[in-house]
């Protein structure tokens, strides 16, 4: 990249690659921390790697947790027989700060794309059949995207916990269609939580 160091242009073209960062903003962040006091920095540094190293998947809901359970899954005054099944991390994010739901949640780190090549084998699907087999679950409320690949997982997760004789319902049309849950507002989202209907 002309006019910086060899070292400034990779860290930009580092900074393009994260969600939502374009090149004018990767920029300003390289001249921010270029800026910054040396100890700032560090932190961030150090935060970053201490994210990555100490971060785990929950092993029974596949969130992010600091330990083998995640805060919702070990909190025992939430409602268990009730699980929310969203794709990513971020849309439980989303969906506790509504502050409206009392049950806990199954991500599934992904949804079925035929064009990307995810099948249900790359996603967690195998272990929501398996939570669902005890028949401790009572109700399965299906919070995917409002787009296609959500569409397209929904309707599989729907026909794979039939079977089970489990309450399967689908987050309410509240929710626009070609949107993400994570950049719904909440009011919205609430309301499609509150309004979800049969799968």
């Amino acid at each position: 990249m002309k006019g910086y160091a060899e070292w400034m242009g990779e860290l930009i073209e580092a900074l393009v690659r994260l969600p939502g960062i374009g090149r004018r903003s990767a920029e300003r962040i390289v001249f921010y921390l270029l800026k910054a006091k040396r100890e700032e920095v560090i932190r961030l540094c150090s935060l970053i790697t201490a994210a990555k190293d100490h971060v785990y998947f929950c092993e029974i809901c596949h969130n992010f947790a600091n330990a083998k359970t995640c805060n919702v899954c070990s909190d025992p005054g939430r409602d268990k027989g009730l699980v929310c099944v969203v794709e990513d991390p971020k849309d439980v994010v989303a969906i506790e700060k509504t502050q409206h739901y009392t049950g806990v949640y199954h991500v599934l780190l992904g949804a079925l794309s035929a064009l990307d090549g995810i099948g249900p084998g790359e996603i967690q699907i195998r272990d929501l059949v398996e939570r669902v087999k005890t028949g401790q679950i009572r109700e399965v409320i299906l919070a995917t995207n409002p787009n296609t690949e959500g569409e397209t997982t929904a309707l599989y997760l729907s026909r794979a916990l039939k079977p089970f004789k489990v309450k399967i319902t689908r987050i309410a049309r509240g929710v626009p269609v070609g949107s993400n849950i994570e950049f719904v507002d909440q009011a919205t989202l609430a309301r499609a939580m509150e309004g979800r209907l049969p799968a």
